[in-house]
């Protein structure tokens, strides 16, 4: 029986014909290796960000309804062509959008969840031998109406998919060759690490790892799907497999340290703190308690959506404060000792904090813009770099 493999190719993957075509090629090759292969695809390049530049040239405030019927054209178009290129290698595919693949979501426009996947055209053309591309990040509601997962939902499509037809992994393809102890743009001492488990690797695209979405992962730990994050073209077979801490093969979690360059800080204030948090909460990265304050930390670092216009406006209208600035995650220390040493230590820097979240096996930082890189440096060397 042919296994079933599901590939996620992103934006960066796509972002030219030439690249469209390399992309065949590599799904071409793993389809005669013998295997069923499905493949989920998001917009080419800039795509999505182009489409909502277009959206507030002639609305000020665009219908969430309308944004997702523009948005998922996107990945259509990539899907189409990704399509076409198989056909000119010889072999057979076959494109469908999200609705004619059976993603089911909640009706909630801009960011709805995954409620079931009726995979039935996949399957059938799977079974005729044919290679079919998926639109990714857009499914359609009970109701009938298109939506879109939110950013990054192409991987939750893909892991929502790999589920559903039962495949030996979900491979996501992307211009890095898996997750690194930290950015090594930002960090480069940064080590990539090969295994992770789901918990940790959820944090740490919670925290601001760009390489997976943090939904697509816990999709992954619940239907106990291996994701292996790969670089698109690289033939040098790196990669990070993400998947169960139980596992034989796994490791111990790996200290790591993530940060989110552009976050805005809101503080809600009563009487309105339960009607923000309404609004705030679904988009915030971390809700928490700060010298008795309420406060929510919201990523806008490159969303492709009008989410940080929205959040920026819910601040505006319910906060004591909108502080703009960055944070920093250390995914590991957690004693008072690690503390100490954090807080000696950006002093010394002369780093302040404005504020900070710890959790059982996590540290977070608020800190100024300018100050977001020096400090990702600083911490890997203290608790990365030194465990060595």
């Amino acid at each position: 029986m042919r296994p079933v493999v599901v590939q996620k190719y992103g934006g960066s993957s796509l972002a030219d014909s030439q690249k469209i075509r390399a992309v065949a090629q590599t799904v071409v090759a793993r389809h005669r290796e013998g295997a069923h292969v499905a493949v989920v695809v998001s917009a080419m390049g800039k795509t999505t960000d182009a489409l909502l530049r277009q959206a507030s040239q002639v609305s000020a405030s665009p219908s969430r309804r309308e944004l997702d019927m523009m948005v998922t054209a996107g990945e259509r178009i990539s899907m189409a062509l990704v399509s076409m290129a198989i056909h000119e290698l010889g072999e057979d595919a076959i494109s469908f959008t999200g609705s004619q693949s059976g993603i089911i979501t909640e009706s909630t426009h801009q960011g709805a969840r995954i409620i079931e996947v009726r995979p039935h055209r996949i399957e059938d053309a799977l079974a005729r031998g044919q290679i079919v591309i998926v639109a990714g990040y857009q499914g359609v509601s009970l109701d009938r109406e298109v939506t879109t997962l939110g950013r990054g939902g192409s991987d939750t499509t893909a892991v929502a998919l790999s589920a559903a037809l039962e495949a030996e992994a979900c491979e996501i393809y992307s211009d890095v060759d898996g997750v690194y102890s930290a950015d090594p743009r930002v960090c480069p001492q940064a080590k990539h690490l090969p295994e992770l488990a789901y918990e940790t690797m959820q944090t740490m695209a919670g925290s601001g790892a760009r390489v997976l979405n943090a939904q697509a992962v816990e999709f992954a730990r619940r239907a106990g799907i291996t994701i292996v994050a790969r670089k698109t073209g690289d033939d040098t077979q790196r990669q990070t497999r993400i998947h169960s801490a139980s596992a034989p093969s796994s490791v111990r979690a790996v200290v790591g340290v993530e940060h989110m360059s552009r976050v805005l800080a809101s503080a809600p204030q009563w009487p309105a703190l339960e009607r923000a948090f309404a609004e705030i909460a679904v988009r915030a990265r971390r809700i928490f308690a700060n010298d008795g304050r309420i406060e929510a930390w919201v990523d806008r670092s490159g969303a492709a959506s009008p989410e940080p216009d929205l959040v920026a406006s819910l601040v505006e209208r319910f906060s004591a404060k909108g502080e703009h600035g960055g944070v920093i995650t250390a995914l590991g220390p957690s004693s008072s000792r690690d503390m100490e040493r954090i807080w000696r230590a950006w002093d010394e820097a002369g780093i302040a904090i404005s504020a900070w979240s710890a959790g059982p096996n996590e540290v977070a930082v608020f800190v100024a813009a300018d100050d977001v890189a020096r400090g990702v440096r600083l911490l890997h060397a203290m608790f990365v770099e030194e465990a060595r």
